[in-house]
């Protein structure tokens, strides 16, 4: 076990990336403590159910509250106004990525609605089955599978630099 690179980290969006990664943060001591947030009643039931988070919230700015880093696992789509929700409620030097297949549209999003001292890191992780929500998960989805950061403006070299070792801890192959 090693320290973990995160004391708090906020999944908005349980399915199976955000299940998947709290599975290998807990399994390689990653993260201090999970928060999630789901839509839905019955996914939140099954996130702490299954032990995923170590609390769950049926509101994202609940979830973000205190949090070292926010991964956006929602539909591109959602993330607007998901970033419009939680802004106001990220801590100085809360980092914020989101695990989104296309990225300019998520900077389009996400970046404006980030207060100033938070660092926008958009990642990519090009892992996944045909499986979706918080039981699909499993702890070596990223093994030797590619992730890509793409820093924007609003990161910080060291936002960009605990990511990678995020990413890179749960066997992720990383390149920006």
């Amino acid at each position: 076990m090693t320290a973990p690179i995160y004391d708090r980290v906020a999944l908005i969006g349980l399915g199976l990336i955000a299940s998947s990664m709290a599975l290998a943060m807990r399994e390689k001591g990653l993260a201090g403590s999970i928060a999630g947030h789901a839509k839905s009643a019955e996914t939140r039931a099954v996130a702490l159910e299954i032990g995923l988070c170590d609390q769950v919230f049926d509101s994202a700015a609940a979830a973000v509250k205190d949090a070292d880093l926010v991964v956006l696992a929602v539909p591109v789509g959602a993330m607007a106004a998901i970033a419009q929700e939680i802004g106001p409620h990220l801590k100085p030097g809360a980092c914020v990525t989101d695990v989104g297949s296309v990225k300019q549209a998520v900077i389009d999003a996400v970046a404006p609605n980030l207060p100033e001292g938070v660092a926008f890191v958009p990642g990519h992780p090009l892992a996944g089955t045909e499986h979706s929500g918080p039981r699909a998960g499993f702890p070596t989805l990223f093994v030797n599978r590619w992730c890509l950061l793409t820093p924007t403006e609003t990161s910080t070299p060291e936002a960009t630099a605990r990511l990678r070792a995020l990413w890179e801890g749960m066997g992720a192959k990383v390149d920006e």
